[in-house]
């Protein structure tokens, strides 16, 4: 009898402990998350320009929290799943919950941006508990962790890569942008300066969008680079520009100059403001894949490098909505056709997240930070 009663002591207290595990992880209304970031966004008007493209970023994820369609007249979409509550700009930006969003209300009760905050101290006030989310730089991602914050890494959708716009002197032969190409060690870039946060890149398209992507070549070929370099007299100087704000940016551009400067390659690197690319014969430049769908992401990809004055006389014709995984191969294949673009790496976007934060999922391309879907575990911070 007595062990009949300490058994079903203990099956009770097990199905009670069970309950409040369960009630603990069900989803919960209140609470405020604390987030930060590095830009400085000047404005909310999905119409004014932003500064650079830090700002373009950060304007892009606050206008998915506060429109549901920034681009429509429908008064409807202007409204998202939260309003602005205060705004001090280029500092601070609270927004509240809206009870009347039409996808239903957010379980935030509010969030707190706090703007201009640098990598190191976004770093440390995860560490400390101060906030809930901030982004992290790739090559951060191990560092974290090693300190003991909760990372969030989506798939690799940023390329980063070298372009050599037409019209500068010094990179117009097509042989010296082969030869640059062809001595740079992706490999090295990936794990000494990423940490192993990233993929080398060969094609604009990463492998788990196109499941091409292994079929352009990324490894170095430092004695070929040699050989076309030795054919083009006279030899000339070339300047490779980056972001002077990047410091990602500037360690691969140094990178690439070690590679270049083993093979004969007179390069040099050079920090430039954004948008000044007149000084620079190449550049790095950052890419996000817009979709998840190869021909979407190409036709992005295709809008950005024109903006850069980025010119291939053999793309011809659009990619239609039912273009094939053939057709949009042979697409890249133009695209790279000249080495006016050279991938390098593939980078994923990661996120650093306190304790409290549930039912979080790393965004997909072309999506904006989900924070209508998640919730906190204990509203005080």
């Amino acid at each position: 009898m007595k062990l009949r009663l300490l058994l079903l002591f203990v099956a009770i207290s097990a199905f009670a402990s069970a309950v409040r595990v369960e009630a603990a992880r069900r989803p919960r209304y209140g609470g405020t998350l604390r987030l930060e970031i590095g830009a400085t966004v000047s404005s909310l008007d999905p119409a004014a320009p932003a500064a650079n493209s830090e700002e373009a970023g950060a304007k892009r994820q606050i206008d998915a929290l506060i429109y549901e369609n920034s681009s429509s007249t429908n008064a409807a979409d202007l409204t998202g799943p939260f309003r602005i509550s205060e705004w001090q700009p280029g500092k601070q930006l609270t927004l509240v919950a809206n009870e009347d969003f039409r996808g239903g209300r957010p379980f935030l009760d509010a969030i707190e941006i706090q703007m201009g905050r640098a990598s190191r101290d976004r770093l440390v006030d995860l560490e400390l508990n101060r906030i809930d989310f901030a982004e992290i730089a790739a090559e951060q991602a191990r560092r974290a962790a090693e300190r003991g914050i909760r990372v969030s890494a989506s798939k690799p959708d940023e390329l980063l890569a070298l372009i050599f716009p037409a019209g500068r002197p010094a990179t117009e032969d097509a042989r010296a942008r082969e030869a640059i190409e062809r001595s740079v060690d992706r490999a090295s870039i990936v794990n000494f300066i990423l940490q192993r946060e990233g993929e080398v890149a060969g094609g604009v398209l990463p492998q788990w969008s196109s499941g091409t992507a292994f079929l352009f070549p990324t490894a170095a070929d430092s004695a070929h680079a040699k050989e076309i370099w030795a054919q083009i007299t006279p030899s000339p100087k070339i300047v490779l520009g980056y972001d002077a704000g990047d410091s990602l940016e500037q360690s691969v551009a140094e990178r690439i100059a070690v590679n270049a400067r083993e093979v004969g390659i007179g390069l040099v690197v050079q920090g430039i403001a954004a948008g000044d690319a007149a000084a620079a014969d190449g550049r790095l430049v950052r890419w996000t894949m817009p979709s998840v769908h190869p021909r979407e992401a190409l036709v992005g990809l295709q809008q950005q490098l024109a903006a850069y004055g980025f010119t291939e006389p053999t793309i011809t014709g659009a990619l239609t909505e039912k273009a094939t995984s053939q057709q949009i191969f042979e697409r890249e294949q133009m695209i790279l056709n000249g080495y006016r673009i050279v991938p390098l790496v593939w980078l994923p976007r990661v996120y650093g997240l306190s304790a409290r934060v549930r039912d979080w999922q790393a965004p997909e391309p072309g999506a904006g930070w989900p924070l209508a879907d998640v919730w906190l575990e204990g509203n005080a911070p």
